[in-house]
């Protein structure tokens, strides 16, 4: 027979055990869900969604009023593949964003510069987009067969169109921002310009007005000068003298005798030529 009260302890001690494994287990998952839904989302709310969701479930009854018996028209199919596109448009912008954050969030994960949480968050984004492209998908398959295919080709497209037109404007913006200090400078410029001529004329008036009454100055003292120099260049007229004969032989013995004092020659001694008497005029 089996002791049955020997396998009670141990029975007992496996329940027990597994029991506050159970609620254990229990109480994290709790835990970590409510903290999953008290995280902050990853991306804003999604406005285009909510604006579909609102024209598709718009009720024609209640919108009509009262006193009118006809109601309200039904919100048109364009109006709702307009919504549509509009929602996968931004499905894309946010797909597109989730890539190229991806890499960056797991290399800081692996670094430790970032915590759990914010890896959880991006996840639970990444569900979410996923789930919301299934969704457009079978959406845009109710309105037209195979139209969801392609529905995010066309909203690419449109995504591309209005990044353009953001970058168009931004160009334009700062078009005119420099057409307007290009205005300003071209004008200080030529105010630069005029004062600068102004200041050269006024400095060519002023030596002209300067210089007249320093010639009429200057123009006494040259005269004078020049008239001294004529009278200090201008030799003296020679002397005339009227001598007799012995003046004459006086002379001509004075210029011998200086002949004589330069050859080195005794004074009265003759210089070996003859002298020429000078007879009376």
């Amino acid at each position: 027979m089996v002791d049955w009260l020997s396998l009670a302890v141990p029975l007992a001690y496996l329940g027990v055990l597994i029991g506050s494994l159970a609620t254990f287990s229990s109480l994290y998952r709790k835990r970590k869900a409510q903290k999953s839904l008290s995280l902050e989302p990853w991306f804003p709310a999604h406005l285009q969604r909510d604006v579909y969701f609102s024209l598709l479930h718009l009720d024609p009854a209640a919108s009509s009023s009262s006193t009118k018996e006809k109601k309200a028209p039904a919100v048109p199919e364009t109006v709702l593949k307009a919504a549509l596109m509009r929602r996968a448009t931004e499905d894309i912008r946010r797909v597109m964003a989730l890539r190229t954050q991806k890499q960056a969030l797991a290399m800081l994960l692996q670094r430790g510069s970032v915590g759990d949480d914010l890896w959880q968050r991006f996840q639970r984004a990444e569900k979410e987009m996923e789930e919301e492209v299934r969704e457009v998908v079978a959406e845009a398959n109710t309105y037209t067969p195979n139209w969801g295919q392609t529905i995010f080709q066309s909203a690419n497209e449109m995504l591309n169109n209005i990044g353009f037109r953001k970058r168009m404007e931004v160009h334009q913006i700062k078009l005119q921002e420099e057409k307007d200090w290009w205005a300003k400078k071209r004008a200080t410029a030529q105010e630069e310009l005029m004062r600068e001529l102004d200041d050269e004329k006024a400095s060519a008036s002023k030596p002209a007005a300067e210089s007249k009454p320093a010639a009429t100055a200057t123009a006494t003292p040259t005269t004078t000068e020049t008239t001294t120099d004529k009278t200090a260049t201008t030799p003296a007229a020679p002397i005339s003298v009227a001598g007799s004969d012995d003046d004459a032989v006086l002379v001509e013995a004075e210029e011998q005798q200086q002949q004589a004092t330069e050859t080195g020659s005794a004074p009265g001694t003759p210089s070996g030529g003859k002298k020429k008497k000078k007879g009376k005029k």
